[in-house]
């Protein structure tokens, strides 16, 4: 309470309490048993569908699939530059919008908050390549994706630019928020894509 004065003593050992409490916080263990995201030795790789930047499978039988895997290799690198829109760099949003553009021949929203409303909403355990995934990563930003298959999405990383990543990584698992799943089927066939993008 405001204004009470307690003997020295008292403020010691609560001083002492409230510091126990918190170091002992620190220290405990989550008691959840749920699956391990990432289990390694110390200075191990992380396992490779865990790692960052390793392409989605080729296996993956969905038609989309070429054609990301392609723009990720066109665009690999590429530096994240807020408001940006070209090789020089390029925002989330605006490379989900080149990417559809170019390779889908789709036009979608610039913004990832437009994006977000677009299509329908789907669960993570019923993503398929093309779908959008998004993220809360801070009190008012957002971060989109498009899923690749294999847990793989493609996106422009603030701090590694153009690249894939797992949404198995803590960090993008922690971040998750929704899926989107726009209408494809109007969209050209992937082989006559990549034979005139090559």
């Amino acid at each position: 309470m405001p204004g009470v004065l307690y003997p020295r003593s008292w403020r010691t050992v609560l001083t002492a309490l409230v510091l126990a409490a918190l170091l002992g916080g620190c220290a405990t263990r989550s008691m959840d048993h749920g699956p391990r995201v990432e289990e390694r030795s110390a200075g191990a790789e992380p396992p490779p569908l865990l790692r960052d930047d390793v392409p989605a499978d080729a296996a993956d039988a969905a038609p989309i699939s070429p054609l990301l895997r392609a723009q990720a290799e066109q665009w690999r690198g590429v530096p994240y530059r807020l408001g940006g829109s070209d090789r020089q760099g390029i925002d989330c949003s605006a490379f989900v919008q080149v990417t559809f553009q170019s390779q889908l021949g789709i036009d979608v929203p610039r913004t990832t908050d437009e994006l977000a409303r677009e299509g329908r909403r789907v669960g993570r355990d019923e993503l398929r390549a093309g779908d959008l995934v998004f993220f809360k990563t801070g009190f008012r930003q957002r971060h989109v994706g498009i899923y690749m298959g294999g847990d793989r999405f493609l996106h422009a990383s603030t701090s590694r630019g153009v690249m894939t990543s797992s949404l198995n990584n803590v960090y993008w698992r922690r971040h998750y928020w929704k899926a989107r799943r726009l209408d494809l089927d109007e969209r050209p066939s992937a082989v006559s894509l990549s034979d005139e993008s090559r």
